[in-house]
């Protein structure tokens, strides 16, 4: 073969990257050392795999051909040194979740995974709905684990659980106990919502397209936890899922207000690549997910430890 698994390890991480420089870092070889393994690649093949505009690189047409194969090799081979090295475990599996799904759900499912296969190794990355479908396209990821929708053209999706979302205040609130509220009767409520380009959000904003008024958000905020801190201090109402208001909700802190009119719903998905090779520890990652959520008709109803 004309080629070696460096080259193509180079050309992979360049391509995630964009960067020589960055690409070294992440590979820890000198950037002349990348620049010359990446070269040697185009030159074996008279061909270019990138676009340079500056110091930047952008795959071009024969590159994004080239770049699910490259990433499924180099997992295949990893799998295989992992059995010829003797490992008992599954590898390195990459896992991206979504707030409320890695700060209520994945690190329990992380711990109980190696726990059961201690000689595996665990990446976790939580960031919101955009950043992880980005990441799984770039194929820096193995398995999302998101909230909301997925259109991703080069990304299978299929359906963990239902979560619905809950519009929630302050014990003191002048709204809270009021029973059922109208659209209408939240006309002048301050909103505290997350971020835009999470699925929270837009869950959130897709539930008031029909109402008579756009919702007054006085404050976005990336977190959860910072968001029920803010409306436990009366700055406003907040929507989160059930799931994040579980606890709250039983210690008091916090109350759920009832607005029937608003759609709430939707889904935790598993996603990732068409093209990604599923490896055996990506399959038994998948099956302690169902397995977690095989009773649980909704989120807030799965079996976790309760924080009192």
């Amino acid at each position: 073969m004309k080629i070696t698994l460096r080259q193509l390890q180079v050309f992979l991480e360049v391509a995630r990257a964009d960067s020589v420089s960055r690409a070294a870092e992440r590979l820890s070889m000198s950037q002349s050392a990348v620049s010359s393994a990446l070269g040697e690649l185009e030159r074996q093949f008279d061909t270019l795999l990138f676009d340079r505009v500056g110091r930047v690189l952008r795959l071009n047409t024969m590159g994004e051909q080239l770049l699910p194969q490259v990433a499924d090799l180099l997992d295949r081979s990893q799998a295989i040194e992992d059995v010829l090295a003797g490992r008992q475990g599954y590898g390195r599996l990459r896992i991206g979740a979504t707030l409320t799904i890695g700060n209520y759900l994945a690190t329990l499912l992380v711990a109980r995974f190696l726990q059961n296969h201690p000689d595996s190794r665990v990446d976790l990355k939580v960031h919101n709905t955009a950043s992880i479908i980005e990441r799984l396209a770039a194929f820096e990821l193995d398995l999302g684990l998101i909230e909301g929708t997925c259109s991703h053209p080069d990304l299978e999706v299929e359906t963990w659980v239902a979560d619905e979302l809950a519009v929630f205040c302050a014990p003191t609130h002048p709204l809270a106990g009021r029973g059922d509220l109208s659209l209408d009767e939240l006309r002048d409520v301050e909103w505290i919502v997350r971020e835009a380009g999470s699925g929270t959000r837009a869950t959130f904003e897709q539930a008031f397209r029909r109402a008579p008024h756009s919702p007054r958000v006085r404050l976005s905020l990336e977190h959860t936890e910072a968001i029920k801190r803010a409306v436990e201090f009366g700055l406003g109402v907040g929507c989160l899922s059930r799931l994040a208001l579980r606890d709250a909700f039983r210690r008091g802190s916090l109350v759920p207000l009832a607005v029937p009119d608003l759609d709430l719903m939707r889904s935790f998905l598993f996603v990732w690549h068409r093209q990604k090779y599923q490896s055996a520890g990506m399959r038994e990652f998948l099956a302690l997910c169902r397995a977690m959520t095989v009773n649980a008709g909704r989120s807030d109803a799965i079996d976790i430890p309760f924080v009192p």
